[in-house]
Parts: C-alpha cells; structure tokens; sequence
C-alpha cells in the first residue's frame, strides 16, 4: 500500500462531500491512523470550494466504531480534537471512506461538546435516515463520551504516539 491515502467524507446515500489527502501512519484490521499535512487541500464538494487546512492532523478512522477523530497538533500538543459520528469507515485500495451523520464531538480548550445537532436534525429529514440510524448514531454519540471520559482506546495515548512523526 502506498502512504499516500485519500479519505472521503461521504453523505447518507454516498454523496460526496468532502475529501483530502493524508499519509498513512498506521494501519490494521480494525482501524487506520494518517498525518494530515499541514496545508494540505480540502476539496468541499457540497460548498464547492476548496479550503486550505493550516494544521497538522493525526486522524483516526475506524473499520468497526462509529466515530471518527482528528486531533490538531501545534507545537508538539494536541490543540483540539474534532469527532464525527459516522458509519463505520471502508478502505479500498488508498481510498477511505465514511459516511458522515454530522453529530460531533469536539474538544476545545479543554472543554468537550456536542456540536451539529441541528444540522443533524435537517439532515436526517433531508437525507430521509432511517429511525434506527438516528437512533444508532444517539447510541454512538454517548458511546464516544464514554470512551472518551474513560481515556480508552485511542484516547489512551495511541494518537499522541504519533506527535513525533509530525515535521519539524
């Protein structure tokens, strides 16, 4: 496998949203960690624009979890961390993919929150989810919250191991 992997941000109903590229930093059967490099594109199909992302990224996708993490590292810290609630991610080739059901989990200045909740509401009508995805993705939601007041996997240290393969 090349290091070099995209990951696409998909809509309930595989609409394209968004998708950048990254560099695999590790990857097994359950999950895969990447380095998003510091102004690296992201192409945002649903505005139609392309932003350019001025932070370095460890990212989390998982093959199993309904969730994914983005920590933003400066200076050698983890600055936030942004978690989508998604379906759970697809690798094909150097491609990853998720489908994202817009509730998030973030953390900023050490304070965590939910955020989106509106746009998951509209989405959910827009998009016509079913009630047992928006009820899994609730169940996912408070899922994530455990995990991450119990500093489990891989809010353990397991993204912090990768601070040091982010260029000086």
């Amino acid at each position: 496998m090349d290091n070099l992997i995209t990951i696409q941000a998909l809509k309930y109903g595989d609409h394209l949203h968004y998708e950048w590229n990254t560099t695999l930093l590790e990857k097994t059967d359950s999950h895969i960690f990447v380095l998003g490099n510091y102004g690296r594109k992201l192409n945002h199909y649903t505005k139609q624009k392309v932003f350019t992302i001025e932070a370095w990224t460890i990212e989390y996708f998982s093959f199993h979890s309904w969730f994914t993490v983005s920590a933003d590292v400066v200076g050698g810290n983890i600055q936030q961390f942004y978690c989508n609630i998604n379906q759970p991610a697809k690798i094909e080739g150097n491609v990853v993919s998720f489908v994202d059901l817009d509730l998030d989990y973030v953390q900023r200045n050490g304070n965590w929150k939910v955020v989106d909740e509106d746009e998951f509401e509209s989405n959910s009508i827009k998009f016509a989810y079913p009630d047992t995805l928006i009820h899994k993705a609730k169940q996912e939601l408070i899922g994530l919250k455990e995990l991450v007041s119990k500093k489990s996997f891989p809010f353990d240290g397991s993204i912090e191991k990768f601070i040091d393969r982010i260029p000086r």
